[in-house]
């Protein structure tokens, strides 16, 4: 730890017992949800561990599926059950469907002008409309579906031309899900083009790891700003976001520049080009889009994006390597059903119930955003714990954590929860959707990823012409166990912590 580290730390302790001490008494006369015993200044902080979706699901075996802790000096509610998780998400969605003002998506997302972070109200509704309306419509459906099919035609040529040599595979699904996007949202790829000597993935990966680092203005509001400054926390976050704005702005700036030689909206646009219509209109929601609210919206298309459909992509690939049978199983039912057709299309994806089983399983086993984007309570309200029928009060602004981590592996409902097993699917709705809430890899209520659609095609549709037109080895002088580890490794997301390189062999049509 560095000096400055820890100077700042001395001083944000100094500040914090002082107001300690002048705090108000707490409210009595209510049962607040139990939780473990906290420490002096920093609460249950030490608590959360380097994988705190882990540590929260440990914790919540002992003392509940609706468990209070307190990081630093913010209350926050963990939820790990079901039933708890229906009333936070349904049944009392409006009490719990805001967000807490966290200052790395704050500064990232323009002020929180996305839709992703925005804390619930008029603003959150109306951007969600436009964001939906513009990059969801069957118009742009279309164009997902065009760049899909090519990005993945790039990916085949290019692992043909390779094998059957070793190659990281995680990289190359980034690129794929990235060029997806980025043609859909940017019209072209922006990936490889440098501003100020680093390219654009470098530059997401670093506002993913802010939005993943410790910032002490987040447990500790009144002092914590202070701590950010002294530790360099501040200066990292101002820089990443001076480079992400600055990518924006070129890509701003050339579709302005194009502008001009548009013959009217039924000209082929991207997602750019839709929201800088919208900043020259009324559109019927809002006033004129302002510029930094186009930039939030690109920022959410492409950190939401592109990280977790590909983060799924290796996990079900890392998944099947480690269990070659379920491999077999589904290459099998890709290969037999596509016939003599020389490519898989998306209109094939229907035929293909056991892939689609696949990706189910693995969405429960390692959702993308295992504690799913933090919620934060509006006003009083109550939940109720159905094994016992407790009732608990849930103060206004208490964070609120939903594991989706642990609601997946829980054995209550999953038989040997920790196990790879896509045919516990087999004639089983659950699903993804935000209505069955033992299963939400998504979320649910009105913050459920609105971009689940677009996601799962991209999932499926990559991971059946993987499968199908490939069979899959490791290295020689290499075991399964070194490359498909299940070990972890993020923060808000969660990626597997080592490269999966696999060899592609090209699969011989008998």
């Amino acid at each position: 730890m560095s000096s400055t580290t820890i100077i700042s730390f001395l001083f944000l302790l100094a500040v914090a017992l002082f107001f300690l001490k002048i705090k108000k008494k707490p409210v009595t006369g209510n049962k607040l949800p139990p939780g473990p015993p906290k420490l002096p200044i920093i609460g249950n902080l030490h608590q959360l561990g380097k994988l705190p979706h882990q540590s929260l699901s440990n914790l919540s075996h002992k003392y509940g599926p609706a468990m209070l802790l307190h990081l630093g000096s913010i209350p926050t509610l963990v939820i790990s059950s079901a039933d708890f998780a229906k009333q936070v998400l349904k049944e009392q969605d409006i009490s719990f469907c805001s967000r807490p003002r966290s200052p790395g998506p704050n500064r990232i997302f323009y002020g929180l002008s996305d839709v992703a972070f925005s804390p619930y109200g008029d603003f959150w509704r109306n951007t969600r409309k436009i964001f939906v309306s513009h990059l969801l419509n069957s118009k742009r459906a279309d164009s997902f579906s065009t760049s899909r099919e090519k990005e993945i035609g790039n990916l085949i040529d290019y692992l043909s031309a390779a094998s059957p040599n070793p190659i990281n595979l995680d990289e190359k699904i980034y690129d794929l899900v990235d060029g997806v996007i980025g043609t859909v949202a940017f019209g072209r790829r922006y990936r490889g083009k440098q501003f100020e000597g680093q390219v654009l993935k470098d530059v997401m990966d670093e506002a993913m790891r802010m939005l993943d680092s410790f910032s002490g203005e987040d447990f500790f509001p009144l002092v914590g700003r202070i701590a950010d400054f002294l530790t360099g926390h501040k200066a990292r976050l101002d820089n990443c976001f001076r480079k992400l704005d600055g990518y924006l702005e070129t890509v701003l700036d050339e579709h302005y520049n194009l502008e001009s030689t548009r013959k009217g909206d039924d000209d082929e646009e991207d997602l750019v080009d839709a929201l800088i219509r919208l900043s020259n209109q009324e559109n019927g929601l809002m006033n004129p889009l302002s510029k930094e609210q186009i930039k939030a919206m690109l920022m959410n298309t492409f950190l939401g994006g592109v990280g977790t459909s590909s983060i799924v992509i290796v996990w079900a690939m890392c998944e099947l390597m480690r269990k070659p049978s379920t491999m077999h199983k589904v290459q099998q039912e890709i290969r037999s059903n596509l016939g003599a057709k020389p490519k898989v299309e998306a209109n094939d994806l229907s035929k293909f119930t056991y892939l689609k089983m696949v990706v189910k399983e693995t969405l429960r086993l390692h959702p993308p955003v295992p504690l799913l984007i933090p919620r934060e309570t509006t006003r009083t309200c109550q939940i109720r714990d159905e094994r016992n029928g407790e009732i608990y009060d849930v103060h206004p602004k208490t964070r609120v954590l939903v594991n989706a981590w642990a609601i997946g592996r829980d054995g209550s409902f999953w038989k040997n929860p920790d196990e790879f097993d896509p045919e516990r699917f087999d004639k089983n709705e659950v699903d993804y959707r935000g209505q069955h809430f033992e299963f939400v890899p998504f979320g649910g209520g009105r913050r459920i990823c609105p971009g689940i659609s677009n996601s799962i095609a991209t999932i499926e549709l990559t991971l059946a012409n993987l499968l199908c037109w490939f069979d899959w080895r490791v290295a020689d002088g290499v075991s399964v166990e070194d490359v498909a580890g299940l070990e972890e490794e993020g923060g808000v997301t969660v990626h597997k912590k080592t490269h999966l390189t696999l060899v592609p062999i090209k699969y011989i049509w008998k």
